[in-house]
């Protein structure tokens, strides 16, 4: 069973897994996009990866055809940024996150620093560049009393040959590392994510589609908010024995199966 497109007048894809893999663009992903819009339907794009910024992925986007705007895209590190700017201006941080990351948070008020003594947040996400002196900052400035947030919780990211290890992983070595539990995820599927959406889109959700390849953060989100989900079979590989709880509305083999 697949999904009436003529009942939602709004959808929310996730981006990696969804709608591109790694650098490649899921077969006819753009085509599924630009007929939705055509049809007058309203779409946000929502992201758990902060290695580029939002306008990286809407050029990347729209170099691969999808007839799309800027302030349709969505990514965590928007989501946290606008939190951090609003409650915690001037105070000073340490990432487990990548450049592109750290300058955005920078750019929103903080204060970048690699002191655990002086470090008043720690922000984990994905780090390709994760090496143990960057956990030990992290874990000094934990035990020093610094505050413990995510931009995300993914275990994995996909890439164009298989997985590889996203901060949920890094999460999970520091909570054991310092009998710290994490305090606020800003990514899927969190409030403050859904709170975006909902700013972006204006409307009620009662027809609203969310799709991604995810259970535990993009399916998950749906069904805590009440929407009808979609989950795709083109990113992560899911382990239902460890996700029975959360089940999608509709189960495709990618997202050009809603047009197709």
């Amino acid at each position: 069973m697949k999904p009436d497109l003529i009942y939602y007048n709004s959808f929310i894809f996730d981006l990696d897994g969804t709608i591109y893999r790694g650098n490649n663009i899921i077969p006819n992903a753009d085509k599924t996009i630009n007929i939705l819009k055509k049809s007058g339907k309203k779409i946000v794009f929502i992201s758990n990866k902060t290695t580029g910024s939002v306008k990286d992925y809407f050029n990347f986007l729209t170099a691969q055809g999808l007839e799309i705007e800027l302030n349709e895209i969505i990514n965590s590190t928007i989501v946290l940024s606008k939190y951090l700017k609003k409650n915690h201006h001037d105070e000073k941080f340490f990432a487990i996150g990548e450049k592109t990351f750290i300058d955005e948070i920078t750019s929103s008020g903080l204060i970048y620093s690699e002191d655990p003594e002086k470090t008043d947040i720690l922000l984990v996400t994905l780090d390709r560049t994760l090496n143990y002196e960057k956990l030990e900052i992290a874990a000094r400035s934990l035990e020093k009393g610094a505050r413990f947030f995510a931009a995300n919780i993914d275990d994995t990211c996909p890439v164009d040959n298989g997985e590889v290890l996203d901060a949920g992983a890094t999460i999970s070595a520091l909570e054991k590392r310092t009998h710290r539990k994490l305090e606020k995820n800003f990514g899927k599927p969190s409030k403050y994510m859904m709170d975006e959406v909902k700013e972006r889109l204006g409307n009620d959700f009662s027809k609203t589609l969310l799709i991604g390849d995810r259970l535990e953060t993009d399916i998950a989100m749906g069904n805590s908010f009440g929407l009808h989900t979609v989950l795709v079979l083109t990113g992560v590989k899911n382990f239902p024995n460890g996700n029975q709880n959360i089940q999608p509305t509709f189960v495709l083999d990618s997202v050009y199966d809603l047009i197709k």
